[in-house]
């Protein structure tokens, strides 16, 4: 992993691609209890939240990080589940949005990441007529974000002549050759 970005865009993507009913990935910050006061977004939505569980440093600034990955699933609705409800089918397709995500991530791995797995499954209160639920995952991936980039370049006007090593006489006893 570069960076935080790229993890957000791959998980993001695969989100979008796997789950076709999904109408919005967006990181959280607790939108779902704001909705008179947030930019308006279709449902059902996935909001991604980041967290370190464990920093290990592997390098010079370099990290291998078990990272938890909150995923929030948003569904707003009015449908009740009893069952004879005359919208139990619709209600119930937000069950079948939390088993398809589910398992699109566990067990999943990506370029910037590998080795998913489910840690929790929790419903979260909203205090409005949406259903929002937390699937948190963990995974691995080694973060490379504080690293030196170099840039790939080239030497000009430098020439190089083939030759031996020249002949020095050692200075010290010790062998050691101190170049004049």
């Amino acid at each position: 992993m570069q960076n935080w970005t790229d993890l957000y865009k791959e998980l993001s993507q695969k989100i979008t691609e796997g789950i076709e009913a999904v109408e919005w990935v967006d990181l959280w910050h607790n939108q779902v209890n704001f909705l008179e006061d947030e930019h308006p977004f279709p449902t059902p939505a996935v909001f991604l939240n980041f967290r370190t569980l464990n920093l290990q440093d592997v390098g010079e600034r370099v990290q291998q990080v078990n990272l938890q990955v909150d995923c929030y699933l948003f569904y707003e609705t009015f449908a009740d589940t009893y069952d004879g409800s005359s919208n139990q089918e619709s209600a119930l397709e937000f069950l079948q949005l939390l088993n398809d995500l589910y398992a699109l991530l566990h067990a999943s791995e990506g370029e910037n990441y590998s080795n998913m797995r489910r840690l929790a499954f929790n419903p979260v209160d909203t205090g409005n007529a949406g259903n929002l639920y937390q699937l948190s995952f963990e995974c691995l991936l080694v973060d490379y974000a504080a690293m030196k980039t170099y840039v790939d370049g080239t030497l000009e006007d430098v020439d190089v002549e083939p030759g031996g090593i020249p002949d020095i006489e050692p200075i010290a006893d010790n062998g050691y050759i101190i170049p004049g």
